[in-house]
C-alpha cells in the first residue's frame, strides 16, 4: 500500500513548515494569513476541500517545530466537525471564522449530560480551553456547541505543558437548543465518534513530527558531541539507543498513515486509530527519552531546543489517551 503524500499535500506541508520555521509569536497569524488554517477544512467553510491526509501532513510539520499552536483542536477537531455535520448557520458562525484565524475552537471529553434542555458535567485538560470562542460537548443525545459566555460555563485555565495550554470546563445546567445540536439528535453518536477519531489521528500526526524532528537533532549532537576523544555516537550504547529510536519513529509512521488512510476512506478503523495511537504514545515515550539521555544535560537546558520536543512528545503522548487505554481497547476489539 502506498502512503506517499500527493503533490498537493506535500506542497500544503512545506508551505507549514516553511512558516513555523520562520515564525515566532506571530505562527498562528501567519498560518492563517498562508491560508493553511483554510486549507484543513472543506469548501462550505471556506477551505480548499482538503481532508484528514491534508491537516496530518500539516499536524506532523507543525509537530517538528513543537509548536504550541491549536491546530489540532481548533481545525482539525472542531471546525472540520462543524463543517461535516454543522447546519449553513453553525458554519458560518463558528467552522469559517476559525478558518480565518479569526477564533479558536476545541472540544471537550468528559462526562457530560443533557437533560431538559440543559447540559451539566465537567471536563478537565480540555485542549486551547481559554482561548476558545466555543467548545464541541459530546453527551448522550448529541454533540452540542457551547461558548464561555453561556449561563452556568465555568472556564479554569490550567497549567498543562508541551500543548496549546488547557483548562476544565463546568457546565452547570447550561440551557441549550437545537441551534446548538451538532449533526442533529440521530447523529449525536456518529458525530462523538468522528471527533474522538480525528482528534485521536491528528495527535499521532503531531507526534510523528514531534519524534522525527527529535530524533534528527539527537543523531546531529551526536555526530559533533566529542567525549573521551572521540564522537558519542560512535559508542556502541549511544549507536544502539538511536537505532532503536529510529525503528520506533517508522512505527508511528506507519501506523499514522495506515490508520489516516482509513479515517480518510470511511473505512473501519477503529482498531487501526488504537494501534497508532499506542505507538505514538509507547514509542513516543521512548524516542523523547531517548533525545534528553543523549543529550545529557543539554537535554534539559532551556536554551536548547530539546526539553521542547520532550515536552510536547509527552503531551501528544496523553492526548486522547495513552497507551495503555488504547491498548486495552486494542485487545477489547481483537477478542
Amino acid at each position: 500500500m502506498d502512503f506517499d503524500l500527493t503533490e498537493a499535500q506535500r506542497d500544503l506541508a512545506a508551505l507549514t513548515g516553511a512558516i513555523a520555521a520562520s515564525a515566532g509569536d506571530s505562527l498562528w497569524t501567519d498560518l492563517a494569513r498562508a491560508g493553511v488554517l483554510a486549507a484543513g477544512l472543506p469548501e462550505r467553510a471556506g477551505g480548499d476541500g482538503y481532508g484528514v491526509l491534508e491537516r496530518c501532513a500539516v499536524l506532523v510539520e507543525l509537530g517538528r517545530a513543537a509548536a504550541p499552536v491549536p491546530y489540532l483542536p481548533s481545525i482539525a477537531t472542531a471546525a472540520a466537525a462543524l463543517a461535516r455535520f454543522g447546519t449553513d448557520a453553525q458554519v458560518a458562525r463558528w467552522a469559517a471564522p476559525a478558518g480565518r484565524g479569526e477564533v479558536v475552537l476545541t472540544a471537550a471529553d468528559g462526562a457530560f449530560d443533557a437533560a431538559g434542555g440543559r447540559l451539566s458535567g465537567t471536563a478537565t485538560a480540555v485542549p486551547a480551553l481559554p482561548a476558545a470562542a466555543a467548545v464541541l460537548v459530546p453527551t448522550g443525545a448529541g454533540v452540542f456547541v457551547v461558548t464561555p459566555t453561556d449561563e452556568g460555563v465555568t472556564v479554569a485555565a490550567q497549567d498543562v505543558a508541551g500543548g496549546p495550554g488547557a483548562g476544565q470546563l463546568t457546565l452547570d445546567a447550561v440551557p441549550v437548543d437545537d441551534d446548538r445540536l451538532l449533526g442533529g439528535a440521530e447523529g449525536g453518536a456518529e458525530v462523538s465518534e468522528w471527533l474522538r477519531a480525528h482528534a485521536t489521528v491528528g495527535a499521532c500526526a503531531a507526534q510523528l513530527g514531534v519524534c522525527e524532528r527529535a530524533l534528527e537533532l539527537t543523531a546531529e549532537y551526536a555526530r559533533t558531541r566529542v567525549q573521551f576523544g572521540r564522537a558519542i555516537g560512535s559508542f556502541q550504547a549511544v549507536a544502539q539507543r538511536l537505532a532503536d529510536a529510529y525503528i520506533d519513529v517508522a512505527a508511528i509512521r506507519l501506523t499514522l498513515w495506515h490508520a489516516a488512510w482509513r479515517l480518510s476512506e470511511g473505512l473501519p478503523c477503529a482498531r487501526e486509530v488504537s494501534t497508532a495511537k499506542f505507538w505514538a504514545a509507547d514509542a513516543g515515550h521512548r524516542v523523547a527519552h531517548t533525545a534528553v539521555h543523549v543529550h545529557g544535560g543539554v537535554g534539559i537546558d532551556l536554551s536548547a531546543p530539546v526539553h521542547r520536543y520532550f515536552l510536547a512528545a509527552k503531551y501528544h503522548e496523553f492526548t486522547s489517551g495513552g497507551a495503555t487505554a488504547h491498548l486495552r481497547a486494542l485487545g477489547t476489539r481483537l477478542s
